[in-house]
């Protein structure tokens, strides 16, 4: 398929997710946006019950015979059942292609203990944490607070498997932990706890280079230029993040040009250490020249106040010239793991 022709794109949105909406968002944006990259739009709605819909009829799947006969899928999920391998797991079996990371990176990235556990292996730089289940926190809640004392205050309490902010807390006090965490597990039965950073919030985009920019010697991703966050509340929570006027998106961040290659290299690397393809989103902590890894999200935010498509239009990637990129990656990765006999 030539890289200039028009596509037939299925466009997810929704889910079972508590980012329910904001995957709504994300969707309708990208809609838009491959429209006017003159490409062919289905829009498939995910119900909260999981329900599949596309035109106003339940959708019935069936392994091997793609989605709506699309050409590639653009899943703007986001959380569970979405961002977390399980529905990458079932384009594989409907045999179709797929734009962002594949069944094992969505899975060990949007688990933020897991994320953190594998980039420890290779020794990047990141923020203190502790990683409790519920099943641990009921039989030896005392052990787990006084590992969360050596960790010291203030800290932050989040669901380990959501992103947009939801369910996090910010405690500054020990008797605060104890109903913040009893909150964070109605949303996940596993909880990191992370010691706060000083610094400032800067993200980093990662667009994923054809096979053939990478013979021409691109290398494996291209970094965007990095933004710094800022925000008038406590912690960019997400209010901060969906509100119009909540946040700022400086670009360029406001940081050393020393700790901007920092940035870029480490997100690459971030990138390929946890598989990742297509695209991400690596978030910071930047202090001077101290540069720590916080988060991974391999389907960032595609809404018009979202941070990685400025990014990306700020290296001089237009919206819809993304969207395009990302939908011809998803094509050559299948192509190339059907000529390999992967697929």
């Amino acid at each position: 398929m030539s890289g200039t022709q028009p596509l037939r794109v299925a466009v997810l949105a929704g889910g079972r997710s508590s980012e329910h909406e904001v995957s709504l968002s994300s969707g309708c944006a990208v809609r838009e946006g491959l429209q006017t990259a003159g490409h062919e739009v289905l829009w498939v709605q995910i119900e909260r019950d999981g329900a599949w819909h596309s035109e106003g009829e339940r959708l019935s799947l069936c392994p091997g015979e793609g989605l709506l006969g699309a050409d590639v899928v653009f899943g703007a999920l986001h959380g569970p059942f979405g961002e977390d391998g399980t529905v990458q797991g079932l384009l594989e079996m409907l045999d179709v292609p797929y734009v962002g990371a594949g069944v094992a990176a969505s899975a060990v990235c949007l688990d933020k203990v897991l994320f953190k556990q594998l980039m420890s292996t290779t020794n990047t730089p990141q923020v203190d944490y502790l990683g409790v289940r519920v099943q641990r926190w009921h039989s030896a809640k005392e052990e787990v607070l006084a590992e969360i004392d050596s960790l010291g205050l203030p800290v932050f309490v989040k669901p380990a498997h959501l992103g947009s902010s939801v369910g996090i807390a910010k405690m500054t006090a020990r008797d605060e932990l104890i109903p913040a965490i009893e909150v964070a597990f109605t949303h996940d039965p596993l909880v990191i706890v992370e010691v706060l950073a000083r610094g400032v919030e800067v993200e980093c985009g990662v667009l994923g280079h054809s096979h053939a920019e990478q013979a021409s010697g691109a290398g494996l991703a291209l970094a965007s230029e990095p933004g710094e966050i800022t925000f008038a509340g406590e912690f960019y929570d997400y209010a901060a993040k969906y509100t119009p006027g909540g946040m700022e998106l400086k670009i360029p961040a406001r940081i050393t040009a020393s700790a901007r290659a920092r940035v870029m290299e480490l997100a690459v690397e971030a990138f390929e250490h946890a598989g990742c393809e297509g695209l991400a989103r690596v978030d910071f902590f930047v202090d001077g020249e101290e540069v720590l890894v916080n988060e991974l999200n391999t389907m960032p935010g595609f809404t018009p106040t979202s941070v990685y498509p400025k990014l990306m239009a700020a290296s001089g990637i237009s919206y819809p010239e993304l969207l395009d990129r990302l939908c011809r990656l998803a094509l050559e990765r299948h192509e190339q793991r059907q000529l390999s006999g992967t697929a």
